[in-house]
């Protein structure tokens, strides 16, 4: 990028967070952003220690988020941070990216964005008010072959959309790890610091998302099967979903953390009246189209034959693969191009916004809220 790196503050993602080092490795792959402070985690000798592993100035190191809004502040306006990245728990999302906004910042937050959908409103109208840009991190709307599915989709390639299945299985929560004191496990499985949804939350927001994206259906009703196998867990381990659009397309969303032997097996398939595309994120730099007048045929990322979406988030030749860390850089590369503009514009950046996290938590909720109970309506 030409443009020079959004001064950031990371709230959360210390020492033994995942997520955090994915982050700042994702907001520093094009100079996106640059980490300039932060607030690292919840104990102040921990966020301390935190920021003096990745090098952070000891005055810019606070141990609070509150400390390090009220510092930051302080500072000349060509000094201080521009955006504030929220890597916490769920539940501490909401009181943070409020008083960022309210401070001027803009923000970048994990998802799920929030607990409630009260809070998801709240937030969207505190955006309105502020004008701040607000990315939420569905990274995998980050792929290239991803942005090339969402084109063959917009452009007809396949049809009008009839059926879509989603599906995102993983097998790390199969046994009882929360007892085991393992940090990711223990507070993911907590309804008060995830919120309602467990799996639904934590990975079936990414498969509601990604298929949002790609198709550009909306929800009109769904029906759900909420289930929690693991003895003892308080919260949701495995849901199956059927879902109408509006329109008449029909679709299928699995989210499950208790199937031995999966990875992180997102899968997205849709098909049309005239083919279908079909793409893994464990093999995420092919995509797979088919076609009532045959053969089949495989898209590969740079390969040449790409839309301009998907070849503007390319950065090697075919046969290097591009995966996880690159497709979330894109997303931080968007949101920072909309910082330098002073626009919350998704569509033109493309990037999630607030209005796709909000979409994400109402939808979060009404599924857990009507796992059993047949037939639901779902707007927007």
């Amino acid at each position: 990028m030409s443009m020079r790196p959004i001064r950031m503050g990371m709230v959360g993602g210390g020492r033994d967070a995942f997520i955090g080092a994915v982050h700042r490795m994702a907001a520093s792959l094009d100079g996106s952003m640059e980490l300039v402070a932060g607030a690292l985690s919840s104990t102040p000798e921990k966020a301390m220690a935190s920021g003096a592993d990745l090098g952070l100035d000891a005055d810019r190191t606070y141990p609070s988020w509150e400390q390090m809004l009220e510092s930051e502040l302080a500072l000349p306006a060509d000094q201080r941070i521009e955006a504030v990245v929220i890597v916490t728990p769920n539940h501490v999302h909401f009181p943070v990216a409020k008083a960022a906004m309210e401070a001027g910042f803009h923000v970048v937050c994990d998802k799920p964005l929030v607990l409630t959908d009260e809070e998801a409103s709240e937030l969207v109208a505190v955006q309105q008010k502020t004008g701040r840009v607000f990315a939420v991190t569905y990274n995998y709307t980050g792929y290239p072959m991803i942005k090339e599915a969402r084109h063959l989709v917009q452009r007809g390639a396949i049809g009008k959309v009839r059926k879509v299945i989603v599906e995102y299985n993983q097998g790390w929560l199969a046994t009882p790890l929360e007892t085991s004191g393992q940090k990711q496990a223990d507070w993911r499985t907590d309804p008060k610091r995830a919120g309602a949804g467990g799996a639904m939350g934590d990975i079936g927001s990414h498969a509601e998302n990604l298929v949002s994206y790609v198709t550009g259906l909306k929800i009109s009703e769904f029906t759900s099967d909420v289930t929690t196998h693991v003895e003892g867990r308080s919260i949701d381990d495995d849901t199956s979903i059927l879902l109408r659009f509006e329109g008449g397309a029909r679709g299928i969303l699995t989210a499950s953390q208790i199937c031995p032997g999966c990875l992180n097996d997102l899968r997205l398939r849709v098909w049309g009246t005239q083919g279908g595309l079909a793409w893994h994120q464990e093999d995420p730099n092919t995509l797979k189209q088919t076609s009532l007048e045959g053969p089949d045929r495989i898209h590969h990322r740079a390969d040449g034959s790409l839309c301009d979406a998907a070849t503007a988030v390319t950065r090697l030749p075919g046969g290097h693969p591009e995966a996880f860390i690159e497709a979330f850089a894109n997303v931080y590369r968007g949101a920072a191009a909309a910082m330098h503009a002073g626009q919350d514009d998704g569509e033109g950046y493309d990037y999630p916004t607030v209005h796709d996290g909000a979409r994400g938590v109402k939808f979060i909720g009404a599924v857990i809220a009507g796992g059993g109970q047949g037939w639901q309506k779902f707007q927007e």
